[in-house]
């Protein structure tokens, strides 16, 4: 629910967009909440911001249309242009969002072509490695029923719960990443077959700074989904640069 004022977000958006090569190799996705992407999608199609970034939603419902008071639909998010959708985030989890919930969002954001990130992680790391579990179950329950083809238009985030926000236990360190990369990959494999998830692309989002970023695209994170340093825009651009310079 950031920023507070559809003035702040614009001028945050500006600033942001000022920063971004129109010859960057990083594709710049901006969330933000509901009420601001009708604003955000015609700013884009000015001549100054066009094509720089693209617009996702936070969230959306699973449903298609009806009377679902207070929900948005798919269709809503495609017809204002917006390319991509973050379903499963662990604050939505939190809320009582379940797995059999966002595999429904999945469907729904494929079907209309919008690009479903989807965000996995464990609530804690145990010394048994139950974590793995964890993670596997969300994985397949998410991705029930998604055929072979549609896998490489979905973004995988992995986001560790115990590494975000102001409660978090600590940092995940960039070898528990390529860890768990190496990990989503092997499931997604068993369960559509090695070439087939090649292309499919893994994200990290547990707390990411300037600071950290080059060393979690040193252990081949294909990107991140910033959360806190977004909402600057001296830092957000920090981020992309730096990401530019390795890709």
């Amino acid at each position: 629910m950031n920023p507070s004022s559809l003035k702040q977000a614009e001028d945050l958006f500006k600033a942001t967009l000022k920063t971004i090569s129109y010859k960057s190799k990083v594709s710049v996705v901006i969330c933000p909440p509901y009420i601001y992407l009708e604003s955000f999608s015609h700013l884009l199609k000015a001549k100054s911001y066009k094509l720089k970034a693209s617009l996702g939603a936070q969230n959306v419902s699973w449903q298609e249309k009806g009377a679902f008071t207070g929900e948005i639909s798919m269709e809503m998010l495609k017809d204002i242009g917006v390319k991509y959708v973050i379903v499963g985030h662990s604050e939505r989890r939190a809320m009582g969002e379940n797995n059999l919930d966002i595999n429904k969002k999945i469907k729904m954001a494929l079907s209309f072509g919008i690009i479903p990130v989807l965000c996995v992680g464990e609530l804690e790391r145990d010394e048994n490695h139950e974590y793995l579990s964890f993670v596997k179950e969300q994985i397949q329950i998410c991705l029930s029923g998604i055929i072979k083809n549609s896998i490489s238009k979905i973004i995988i985030a992995y986001e560790p719960v115990w590494a975000i926000g102001k409660v978090a236990k600590r940092q995940a360190s960039p070898e528990e990443f390529r860890e768990m990369r190496i990990f989503i990959k092997k499931v997604l494999s068993d369960k559509f077959g090695a070439k087939t998830v090649e292309k499919v692309k893994i994200i990290y989002g547990g707390s990411v700074y300037k600071e950290n970023v080059i060393e979690f695209l040193k252990e081949n994170a294909d990107g991140f989904l910033v959360g806190r340093d977004s909402l600057d825009a001296k830092k957000f651009s920090e981020i992309i640069k730096i990401a530019e310079n390795v890709f």
